[in-house]
């Protein structure tokens, strides 16, 4: 996919290279004979190429005559080479798979994978960080050729790869979070998604409105699904941006604490909808998790009284439960 990225920019400068001199020799040509060419003209594209360097007179018309035959055998070849995704579907299998080892190694630690990569504690983390550049070019790739087709082929093309968009979205765009928040970054959804995440989204949400996933079948593989919405993670940074902020504010600052606590019990209530619907990976509740951070942030900034879903799920470690599938709730 990379490979395939760099023919792709190479393309581009191409044409733009080809054009601009074109567009200069066509704007100051001066129209002269064929016969006027002191050598036979080999064909059409090299009459006119000779035609215009000898209207403007440069000197070296030979030399600049074959530049541009060269770039438009450039421009012709790469115009042939279409970007097909089945032809890597095989390669990016390998790839997914080797982050889902990845993830397995991560849980084993009591970490998780999205804590793992973004403090980077393992010594496969530069693999990783390959296998997520691989991914991610191949299905900006994807999205790039889907919004270009026709709405009927557009349709086929996203039931086509809906599912493997979904699960690449799930396990790879938590870690662009995590590079993300390592380099102090805030407000990831409004200001650092990228496009095809929310394409991807986006389509799986259009598809949803047709077929459900059903809560059993997820309670039965607790142990292996994906947190379904891929930016969870942004979430629970924010959550914590907002831990440090209603430590520090002044006490005379009311509205910002105000504001600041509505915000924390609006995300406590997001994570526990979550949960009910067996929609997160129960990998959040480990105890190097950065929600596990947060949970003990949050819990010294609420009052000793305060009850809450959330706060009852976790006082009571019902957790444990919520990883073997068998916990019910209401």
């Amino acid at each position: 996919m990379a490979v395939e990225t760099e023919d792709a920019g190479n393309e581009e400068w191409t044409v733009n290279v080809y054009s601009r001199i074109i567009e200069q020799l066509e704007s100051m040509i001066v129209r002269k004979g064929i016969s006027q060419v002191n050598e036979p003209i080999l064909n059409s594209l090299r009459a006119g190429t000779t035609l215009q360097t000898e209207a403007i007179r440069i000197r070296n018309e030979q030399l600049l005559i074959k530049k541009l035959e060269e770039l438009e055998e450039i421009c012709m070849f790469n115009k042939g080479k279409a970007f097909d995704p089945a032809k890597k579907l095989n390669v990016i299998k390998i790839k997914m798979a080797e982050l889902e080892w990845y993830k397995k190694v991560a849980k084993a630690n009591e970490t998780g994978y999205y804590d793992c990569y973004k403090k980077q504690l393992s010594r496969w983390d530069r693999d990783v960080i390959k296998h997520k550049k691989f991914l991610t070019n191949y299905w900006k790739e994807v999205v790039a050729q889907n919004e270009r087709k026709p709405q009927k082929q557009l349709v086929y093309l996203r039931s086509r790869w809906l599912y493997a968009g979904t699960t690449y979205r799930r396990m790879v765009e938590p870690l662009d979070i995590a590079d993300y928040y390592r380099d102090d970054g805030s407000n990831y959804v409004t200001n650092g998604r990228s496009h095809h995440y929310i394409k991807l989204e986006q389509w799986l949400e259009e598809d949803e409105k047709q077929s459900r996933f059903q809560i059993d079948t997820k309670k039965q593989n607790m142990d292996v699904i994906l947190t379904d919405d891929s930016c969870f993670w942004a979430h629970v940074e924010e959550a914590r941006l907002w831990c440090k902020s209603l430590k520090t504010a002044d006490v005379g600052m009311i509205s910002e604490r105000v504001c600041l606590r509505q915000k924390l019990m609006e995300f406590e209530v997001y994570v526990m909808e979550q949960i009910k619907k067996y929609a997160v990976s129960s990998e959040i509740f480990l105890k190097g998790s950065s929600f596990m951070q947060w949970w003990k942030e949050y819990e010294m900034l609420i009052e000793p009284h305060h009850n809450s879903p959330l706060t009852d799920f976790i006082r009571n470690c019902k957790f444990q439960q919520y990883a073997s599938g068998c916990l019910v709730l209401n």
